[in-house]
Protein backbone atom coordinates (compact mmCIF):
# COMPACT_ATOMS: atom_id res chain seq x y z
CA UNK A 1 0.00 0.00 0.00
CA UNK A 2 2.48 2.68 1.09
CA UNK A 3 4.69 1.84 -1.80
CA UNK A 4 1.50 2.52 -4.37
CA UNK A 5 1.23 5.98 -2.83
CA UNK A 6 4.89 7.09 -3.31
CA UNK A 7 4.60 5.55 -6.53
CA UNK A 8 1.67 7.63 -7.34
CA UNK A 9 2.98 10.87 -5.47
CA UNK A 10 6.01 10.31 -7.67
CA UNK A 11 4.12 10.47 -11.27
CA UNK A 12 2.15 13.27 -9.75
CA UNK A 13 5.23 15.57 -9.12
CA UNK A 14 6.57 14.32 -12.75
CA UNK A 15 3.15 15.51 -14.43
CA UNK A 16 3.11 18.99 -12.89
CA UNK A 17 6.95 19.59 -14.02
CA UNK A 18 6.07 18.65 -17.72
CA UNK A 19 4.42 21.52 -18.27
CA UNK A 20 7.35 23.73 -16.98
CA UNK A 21 9.63 21.42 -19.20
CA UNK A 22 7.47 22.04 -21.78
CA UNK A 23 7.48 26.04 -21.48
CA UNK A 24 11.23 25.88 -21.09
CA UNK A 25 11.46 24.27 -25.09
CA UNK A 26 8.72 26.03 -26.83
CA UNK A 27 10.30 27.61 -29.08
CA UNK A 28 10.09 31.73 -29.52
CA UNK A 29 12.64 32.24 -33.33
CA UNK A 30 14.96 30.37 -35.70
CA UNK A 31 18.22 31.81 -36.84
CA UNK A 32 19.43 29.80 -40.15
CA UNK A 33 17.31 26.34 -39.14
CA UNK A 34 18.87 26.92 -34.86
CA UNK A 35 15.82 27.25 -32.56
CA UNK A 36 15.88 29.55 -29.57
CA UNK A 37 13.70 28.14 -26.89
CA UNK A 38 12.26 30.44 -23.63
CA UNK A 39 14.96 28.39 -21.89
CA UNK A 40 17.69 30.12 -23.94
CA UNK A 41 15.66 32.98 -23.31
CA UNK A 42 16.08 32.93 -19.51
CA UNK A 43 19.51 31.50 -19.54
CA UNK A 44 20.02 34.98 -21.52
CA UNK A 45 18.50 37.84 -19.38
CA UNK A 46 20.50 35.64 -16.24
CA UNK A 47 23.58 36.32 -18.10
CA UNK A 48 22.84 40.06 -18.82
CA UNK A 49 21.77 40.83 -15.76
CA UNK A 50 21.47 44.29 -14.81
CA UNK A 51 21.80 45.35 -18.76
CA UNK A 52 17.82 44.16 -19.04
CA UNK A 53 16.78 44.48 -15.64
CA UNK A 54 15.44 47.72 -15.38
CA UNK A 55 13.81 47.20 -19.19
CA UNK A 56 9.77 47.03 -19.99
CA UNK A 57 8.96 43.04 -20.28
CA UNK A 58 8.23 43.55 -24.11
CA UNK A 59 11.48 45.42 -24.54
CA UNK A 60 13.65 43.09 -22.60
CA UNK A 61 12.23 40.31 -24.71
CA UNK A 62 12.88 41.73 -27.80
CA UNK A 63 16.64 42.69 -26.35
CA UNK A 64 17.27 39.17 -26.02
CA UNK A 65 15.94 37.38 -28.70
CA UNK A 66 18.11 40.22 -30.64
CA UNK A 67 20.93 39.14 -28.38
CA UNK A 68 20.50 35.48 -29.07
CA UNK A 69 20.43 35.42 -32.85
CA UNK A 70 23.67 37.30 -32.77
CA UNK A 71 24.93 34.39 -30.31
CA UNK A 72 23.35 31.93 -32.43
CA UNK A 73 25.42 33.42 -35.64
CA UNK A 74 28.57 34.37 -34.26
CA UNK A 75 29.26 30.93 -32.54
CA UNK A 76 28.54 29.32 -36.00
CA UNK A 77 30.53 31.34 -37.81
CA UNK A 78 33.46 31.17 -35.08
CA UNK A 79 32.81 26.87 -35.67
CA UNK A 80 32.96 26.92 -38.81
CA UNK A 81 36.30 28.77 -38.79
CA UNK A 82 37.47 26.19 -36.41
CA UNK A 83 37.99 28.30 -33.61
CA UNK A 84 36.68 26.01 -31.09
CA UNK A 85 39.04 23.29 -32.20
CA UNK A 86 42.80 24.68 -30.87
CA UNK A 87 44.43 23.91 -27.53
CA UNK A 88 43.57 27.70 -25.77
CA UNK A 89 39.75 27.12 -26.37
CA UNK A 90 39.28 24.00 -25.19
CA UNK A 91 41.62 25.15 -21.69
CA UNK A 92 38.82 28.01 -21.61
CA UNK A 93 35.84 25.58 -21.69
CA UNK A 94 37.21 23.50 -19.46
CA UNK A 95 37.49 26.47 -16.96
CA UNK A 96 34.26 27.94 -17.66
CA UNK A 97 32.88 24.48 -17.15
CA UNK A 98 34.24 24.26 -13.76
CA UNK A 99 33.09 27.44 -13.16
CA UNK A 100 29.86 27.47 -14.10
CA UNK A 101 29.84 23.89 -11.88
CA UNK A 102 30.88 24.94 -8.65
CA UNK A 103 28.37 28.06 -9.17
CA UNK A 104 25.49 25.86 -9.79
CA UNK A 105 26.46 23.32 -6.94
CA UNK A 106 27.57 26.26 -4.28
CA UNK A 107 24.01 27.94 -5.60
CA UNK A 108 21.61 24.44 -4.54
CA UNK A 109 23.57 23.83 -1.42
CA UNK A 110 23.47 27.15 -0.26
CA UNK A 111 19.40 27.52 -0.74
CA UNK A 112 19.19 24.96 2.03
CA UNK A 113 20.97 26.60 4.64
CA UNK A 114 18.21 29.75 4.29
CA UNK A 115 15.34 28.35 5.65
CA UNK A 116 12.56 30.03 6.79
CA UNK A 117 13.17 28.65 10.14
CA UNK A 118 16.73 29.75 9.88
CA UNK A 119 16.54 33.19 9.01
CA UNK A 120 13.97 33.53 11.93
CA UNK A 121 15.90 31.89 14.50
CA UNK A 122 19.07 34.38 13.61
CA UNK A 123 16.53 37.55 13.63
CA UNK A 124 15.73 36.61 17.26
CA UNK A 125 19.50 35.69 18.23
CA UNK A 126 20.52 39.15 16.61
CA UNK A 127 18.00 41.13 18.22
CA UNK A 128 18.75 39.54 22.00
CA UNK A 129 22.15 40.86 21.42
CA UNK A 130 21.18 43.96 20.76
CA UNK A 131 21.49 47.15 23.61
CA UNK A 132 18.78 49.32 23.38
CA UNK A 133 19.81 52.33 21.68
CA UNK A 134 18.54 56.31 22.44
CA UNK A 135 17.28 58.87 19.56
CA UNK A 136 16.44 62.10 19.96
CA UNK A 137 14.27 64.09 17.36
CA UNK A 138 15.90 67.61 17.17
CA UNK A 139 15.83 71.23 15.64
CA UNK A 140 18.70 73.10 15.27
CA UNK A 141 19.88 76.82 14.35
CA UNK A 142 23.04 77.20 12.87
CA UNK A 143 24.81 80.82 12.38
CA UNK A 144 28.40 81.56 12.16
CA UNK A 145 28.77 84.03 15.23
CA UNK A 146 28.24 83.45 18.82
CA UNK A 147 26.25 87.00 19.06
CA UNK A 148 23.99 85.86 16.09
CA UNK A 149 23.38 82.36 18.26
CA UNK A 150 22.54 84.26 21.01
CA UNK A 151 20.26 87.04 19.60
CA UNK A 152 17.80 83.88 17.62
CA UNK A 153 18.14 82.26 21.25
CA UNK A 154 16.60 85.61 22.63
CA UNK A 155 13.84 85.30 20.27
CA UNK A 156 12.74 82.06 20.69
CA UNK A 157 12.81 82.84 24.51
CA UNK A 158 10.49 85.90 23.94
CA UNK A 159 7.80 83.35 22.08
CA UNK A 160 8.86 83.21 18.20
CA UNK A 161 8.22 79.77 17.03
CA UNK A 162 11.54 77.88 16.81
CA UNK A 163 10.87 76.36 13.45
CA UNK A 164 10.02 80.16 11.89
CA UNK A 165 13.07 81.47 13.07
CA UNK A 166 15.20 78.57 12.57
CA UNK A 167 14.07 78.87 8.28
CA UNK A 168 14.88 82.36 8.55
CA UNK A 169 18.37 83.06 10.08
CA UNK A 170 19.74 79.01 9.94
CA UNK A 171 23.13 78.47 7.58
CA UNK A 172 22.37 74.67 7.70
CA UNK A 173 21.80 74.30 3.56
CA UNK A 174 20.05 70.75 4.78
CA UNK A 175 17.87 71.70 7.68
CA UNK A 176 17.25 75.21 7.53
CA UNK A 177 13.91 75.26 4.85
CA UNK A 178 12.72 72.47 6.89
CA UNK A 179 12.53 74.77 10.36
CA UNK A 180 15.96 73.10 11.25
CA UNK A 181 14.89 69.93 11.20
CA UNK A 182 17.11 67.33 11.82
CA UNK A 183 14.49 64.29 12.34
CA UNK A 184 15.74 61.25 14.62
CA UNK A 185 19.36 60.70 15.36
CA UNK A 186 21.57 58.51 17.64
CA UNK A 187 24.51 60.24 19.58
CA UNK A 188 26.88 58.70 17.37
CA UNK A 189 25.70 60.48 14.01
CA UNK A 190 26.18 63.90 15.16
CA UNK A 191 29.98 65.60 15.91
CA UNK A 192 30.41 65.32 19.46
CA UNK A 193 29.51 69.02 21.13
CA UNK A 194 26.31 69.02 19.29
CA UNK A 195 25.51 65.86 20.19
CA UNK A 196 26.12 65.93 24.38
CA UNK A 197 24.44 69.09 24.21
CA UNK A 198 20.90 67.42 22.63
CA UNK A 199 21.69 64.44 24.77
CA UNK A 200 21.08 66.02 28.11
CA UNK A 201 18.37 68.68 26.62
CA UNK A 202 14.54 67.18 28.25
CA UNK A 203 11.58 67.06 25.54
CA UNK A 204 10.76 70.70 24.71
CA UNK A 205 13.95 72.29 26.22
CA UNK A 206 16.15 75.11 24.06
CA UNK A 207 19.67 74.79 24.49
CA UNK A 208 22.37 77.69 25.43
CA UNK A 209 24.59 78.46 22.22
CA UNK A 210 27.36 75.28 21.39
CA UNK A 211 29.59 75.85 19.50
CA UNK A 212 31.03 72.99 16.70
CA UNK A 213 33.19 72.62 14.01
CA UNK A 214 30.10 73.86 11.74
CA UNK A 215 29.64 77.75 14.07
CA UNK A 216 27.29 78.17 16.88
CA UNK A 217 24.13 76.17 17.65
CA UNK A 218 21.12 76.47 19.21
CA UNK A 219 18.99 73.00 19.68
CA UNK A 220 15.99 72.51 20.90
CA UNK A 221 14.45 68.69 21.54
CA UNK A 222 11.55 67.86 20.31
CA UNK A 223 11.01 64.33 21.47
CA UNK A 224 13.22 61.19 22.57
CA UNK A 225 12.88 57.46 22.04
CA UNK A 226 14.63 53.95 22.48
CA UNK A 227 15.17 52.91 18.84
CA UNK A 228 12.68 50.67 17.04
CA UNK A 229 13.97 47.64 15.65
CA UNK A 230 13.31 46.20 12.17
CA UNK A 231 10.67 43.92 11.59
CA UNK A 232 11.67 40.43 10.77
CA UNK A 233 9.88 40.88 7.28
CA UNK A 234 11.67 44.05 6.82
CA UNK A 235 15.43 42.74 7.45
CA UNK A 236 14.13 38.91 5.49
CA UNK A 237 16.14 39.96 2.36
CA UNK A 238 19.45 40.41 3.93
CA UNK A 239 19.05 37.34 6.27
CA UNK A 240 18.71 35.33 3.59
CA UNK A 241 21.76 36.89 1.62
CA UNK A 242 23.83 36.59 4.95
CA UNK A 243 22.66 33.11 5.09
CA UNK A 244 23.02 32.38 1.39
CA UNK A 245 26.40 33.92 1.67
CA UNK A 246 28.05 32.28 4.78
CA UNK A 247 26.79 28.62 3.36
CA UNK A 248 28.85 29.41 0.40
CA UNK A 249 31.86 30.17 2.82
CA UNK A 250 32.00 27.10 4.62
CA UNK A 251 31.06 24.84 2.00
CA UNK A 252 34.42 26.52 0.20
CA UNK A 253 35.94 26.43 3.22
CA UNK A 254 35.16 22.45 3.95
CA UNK A 255 36.38 21.41 0.58
CA UNK A 256 39.94 23.30 1.21
CA UNK A 257 40.16 20.95 4.91
CA UNK A 258 39.62 17.92 3.28
CA UNK A 259 41.71 18.49 0.12
CA UNK A 260 45.37 18.07 -0.41
CA UNK A 261 46.80 21.26 -2.03
CA UNK A 262 50.52 21.21 -3.29
CA UNK A 263 52.05 24.50 -4.29
CA UNK A 264 54.12 23.11 -7.02
CA UNK A 265 55.20 26.98 -8.15
CA UNK A 266 57.23 27.34 -4.84
CA UNK A 267 60.02 25.35 -3.01
CA UNK A 268 58.77 22.79 -0.55
CA UNK A 269 59.48 23.96 3.47
CA UNK A 270 61.98 22.67 4.93
CA UNK A 271 61.62 19.70 7.51
CA UNK A 272 62.16 20.24 11.06
CA UNK A 273 64.55 18.19 12.20
CA UNK A 274 64.30 15.95 14.66
CA UNK A 275 65.71 17.42 18.42
CA UNK A 276 69.12 15.62 19.41
CA UNK A 277 68.63 13.07 21.66
CA UNK A 278 70.14 13.74 24.64
CA UNK A 279 73.46 12.45 25.93
CA UNK A 280 73.87 9.86 28.31
CA UNK A 281 75.23 9.96 31.23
Amino acid sequence: MLSSRLAMLSIGFALAAVPALAQQDKPVAKVDGITITEGDLKLAEEDLGERTAQMPEERKREELINYLVDLKLGAKTAAAAKIGDGPEFAKRLAYNRDKLLLDEYLTSEAKKAATPEAAKKLFDDTVKAMKPEEEVHARHILVPEEAQAKAALERVKKGEDFAKVAAELSKDPGSGKEGGDLGWFAKDRMVPEFAEAAFKLEKGQVSEPVKSQFGWHVIKLEDKRTKPLPSFDEVKPQIDQYLVRKAQQDIIVALRDKAKVERLDKPAAPATPAPAEPKKP
